[in-house]
């Protein structure tokens, strides 16, 4: 172990952990979207910035935690150089986070308090979406099927004013169809915007 403050600067720096902004290729950017993306660019960038301070500050600790298991007089100046290089990261990384507005539910980070993966929130609230979903198709399939059984009902009892009933429908229908325009996306994707 090599008490230098150049080792353990670079070895904080490596770790083992983190990871170097560069090594993650940015996409090309789009002259069109540059001034739309230039804040979600920084808020990223910013993010990115507190990813590595905590890959950093992970190094620190393990770092620290070799020194602490293996102290001898020796060791002492290393230690404490160690310690204010974590205070002064610490530091760094809470004014960093201050320019991120990053949301967390609060159920992520108690299931990480818990030692549990977060991956099983995600996994939970898709579960919960997909039943969501499928009570919401069987409630607007019910409706459909109500909606077929009174016209068929209707059309025997009133047929002359159903078949009035289906020709408003189909003008109003006809008549949005203009009023409908399709707009490009950046990826490509066609939207259906309606003016209605």
């Amino acid at each position: 172990m090599d008490p230098s403050p150049q080792n353990s600067s670079s070895a904080a720096g490596n770790g083992g952990l983190s990871t170097s902004a560069s090594a993650t290729p940015s996409p090309a950017p789009n002259p069109t979207s540059a001034v739309a993306s230039a804040p979600v660019d920084e808020a990223k960038q910013n993010l990115n910035q507190v990813i590595n301070s905590i890959d950093k500050t992970l190094g620190l600790l393990h770092q620290l935690y070799v020194t602490v298991s293996s102290f001898s007089v020796a060791s002492q100046l290393p230690l404490l150089q160690r310690l204010n290089a974590l205070v002064s990261e610490l530091d760094a990384m809470q004014k960093m986070a201050d320019k991120c507005d990053v949301q967390i539910p609060l159920e992520v980070v108690n299931l990480i308090d818990d030692g549990k993966n977060p991956d099983e929130f995600t996994k939970d609230v898709i579960n919960s979406c997909v039943a969501k979903n499928q009570m919401t198709k069987g409630k607007t399939d019910a409706f459909k099927s109500l909606r077929k059984n009174l016209l068929e009902e209707l059309d025997h009892a009133f047929p002359d004013e159903v078949d009035m009933y289906r020709e408003i429908r189909s003008s109003a229908a006809e008549s949005r169809r203009p009023a409908q325009s399709l707009q490009t996306l950046q990826n490509g994707d066609v939207k259906i915007k309606s003016e209605y």
